[in-house]
C-alpha cells in the first residue's frame, strides 16, 4: 500500500460587508482554484506545516483558529490527506507566491463555485466565521524525576530534552497566538517551559500560585474547593480581558483548571479530549463572545484531537457547523519523529545558548 502523503493548510477568510470572503489560489501547474495547503515536510508539526504553507503560498502569515475538517482522497493514485485550520486574516495583503500564479479574495458563495474540487467546499462549509480568542493550557515540558519535598520540587528544572521541547512549543504556540498573556505555576520547569515563546515577542511570564500543584497529603476536601473557586475566579479575570492567553501547569492540576475555564464559559467538560496531556502538549480552548466554540488537544510529536463543543451559551447558527472528534498522527514511529525533531532544533538551542552566555 502506498504510504499517505500527509498534508495540511488553512481557510483564509476575513469580513466583508454583510458576509465574510475566503481566500483561493490558483495553482498554475495544475490549473486548478483550491485552499492554500502543503505537504509536511519529514518531522515537521501539523501546525508549523499549515503556518508554513499558507505563507509561502498566500503571502499571509496566518494566525490559526479552529481546526476544521480533515479530507482524504487519491492524488495521482497514493492516498491523501490534509488537515485544515480556520485563519481570520483582516489585516494581511495577501500576494501569489511560491507555486502560486494568483489569489483571490471571494465572497462566500462565488468561492463555493470557484473552486475546482467538491473536498474543498466542504472543508469551508464546516467554517464558523466568528473571531476567536485562544486560551492555552500546557503541561511543562520534561524535567527529569519528581525531588522529594514539595519545595525542593518547586525548582526543578527543564532536562535536556524538555529545553529543546520548549523551543519547540514557542513555535506552535506562535501558531495560534503571536502574543499573549503568559502565566505559569511558580515551578521553575513550568516557567522555563514557556519562556522561549514570552521571550520570543518580547514578553514576560507571570507567576501564579494557584496553579501549583498543592500537597496532596495537606489537602482537604475544603482546600479543593477554595482552589477550584480560585481558578474560576482567574479564568473569569482572563476571559474579561479578551486577549490570548497561554497557561502553563501540571498534570495533576491541568484537568482541574480545565474544568474551571470550561464552568466560567458556561460549556460542560468534553468526554472525548483526554485532559491527561503527556509533557509539552497542550489544550487550545477557542472562545468567541465567551462562548467556547471549540476544544482540541496537541502533542509535541504531532498528535491532534478536537472535540464537538456543547456550550449553554447561545447556540451558533443551525448552518454552521463544529468538526467531528478526529485524531492525527504523523507518520513513522515516535522515537523516529523525536529524533528528526530534536535533529532540527539542536543548531537553534545551540545558538541561543551561545547568544544567553554572551549576554551574561
Amino acid at each position: 500500500m502506498s504510504e499517505v502523503i500527509l498534508s495540511a493548510g488553512a481557510v483564509l477568510w476575513r469580513p466583508a460587508g454583510h458576509g465574510i470572503e475566503v481566500l483561493l489560489v490558483h495553482r498554475l501547474k495544475y490549473d486548478d482554484w483550491s485552499l492554500p495547503k502543503g505537504k509536511r515536510e519529514p518531522g515537521e508539526h501539523v501546525l508549523l506545516t499549515a503556518a508554513r504553507e499558507v505563507l509561502e503560498e498566500t503571502s499571509v502569515r496566518p494566525v490559526l483558529g479552529p481546526r476544521l475538517r480533515r479530507v482524504e482522497y487519491l492524488a495521482h493514485g497514493r492516498p491523501k490527506q490534509v488537515d485544515y485550520w480556520a485563519a481570520l486574516a483582516a489585516h494581511d495583503q495577501a500576494a501569489a507566491s511560491h507555486e502560486v500564479d494568483e489569489v483571490c479574495w471571494l465572497p462566500l458563495p462565488q468561492a463555493l463555485d470557484r473552486l475546482s474540487y467538491p473536498h474543498d467546499a466542504e472543508v469551508i462549509a464546516g467554517l464558523q466565521p466568528r473571531a476567536t480568542v485562544p486560551i492555552v493550557l500546557v503541561r511543562h515540558a520534561s524535567a527529569g524525576r519528581k525531588r522529594g519535598r514539595p519545595a525542593e520540587d518547586l525548582v526543578r528544572p527543564l532536562d535536556a530534552e524538555g529545553v529543546l521541547d520548549a523551543l519547540l512549543l514557542a513555535d506552535l504556540l506562535t501558531c495560534f497566538a503571536p502574543r499573549a498573556r503568559v502565566i505559569s505555576s511558580p515551578a521553575l520547569r513550568c516557567i522555563q517551559s514557556v519562556r522561549p515563546y514570552a521571550e520570543g515577542f518580547g514578553g514576560s511570564v507571570e507567576a501564579k500560585a494557584v496553579l501549583t500543584v498543592p500537597d496532596r497529603a495537606a489537602e482537604s476536601f475544603l482546600d479543593r474547593t477554595d482552589r477550584a473557586e480560585t481558578l474560576r475566579h482567574l479564568f473569569r479575570n482572563l476571559l474579561a480581558g479578551g486577549q490570548p492567553v497561554v497557561a502553563c501547569l501540571h498534570g495533576e492540576n491541568l484537568p482541574l483548571a480545565l474544568a474551571a475555564a470550561c464552568s466560567v464559559l458556561g460549556a460542560p467538560e468534553p468526554a472525548d479530549v483526554d485532559p491527561s496531556l503527556p509533557k509539552g502538549a497542550f489544550l487550545v480552548l477557542h472562545v468567541a463572545a465567551g462562548t467556547l466554540v471549540a476544544l482540541e488537544r496537541y502533542e509535541l510529536l504531532g498528535s491532534v484531537s478536537s472535540s464537538t463543543v456543547t456550550s449553554t451559551s447561545p447556540a451558533p447558527p443551525a448552518s454552521v457547523s463544529l468538526s467531528d472528534s478526529t485524531t492525527t498522527s504523523a507518520s513513522g514511529g515516535a522515537s523516529a519523529r523525536r529524533d528528526q525533531r530534536r535533529s532540527s532544533l539542536l543548531p537553534m538551542y545551540a545558538a541561543s545558548s551561545t547568544t544567553t552566555a554572551a549576554s551574561r
